[in-house]
């Protein structure tokens, strides 16, 4: 069965906290994943937005 965009965008968000830094690679496909979207679920805006405050905050290290 294929993932959904929701899952996908699970699994690299759980990638992204677990290793706790991302990569310019791995936000370009985050940040496909999420456009490739007409809309956002409340759920997949929430999950973008944990990453972008733990980035912001320093708590995930943006490495090239």
């Amino acid at each position: 069965m294929p993932q959904t965009t929701s899952q996908s965008l699970k699994a690299l968000v759980d990638q992204i906290f677990a290793e706790r830094r991302i990569s310019r690679q791995v936000q370009r496909e985050l940040m496909e994943n999420l456009l490739s979207q007409p809309t956002l679920s409340n759920q997949d805006h929430a999950t973008a937005q944990r990453v972008f405050e733990a980035i912001r905050q320093g708590r995930l290290r943006v490495v090239d």
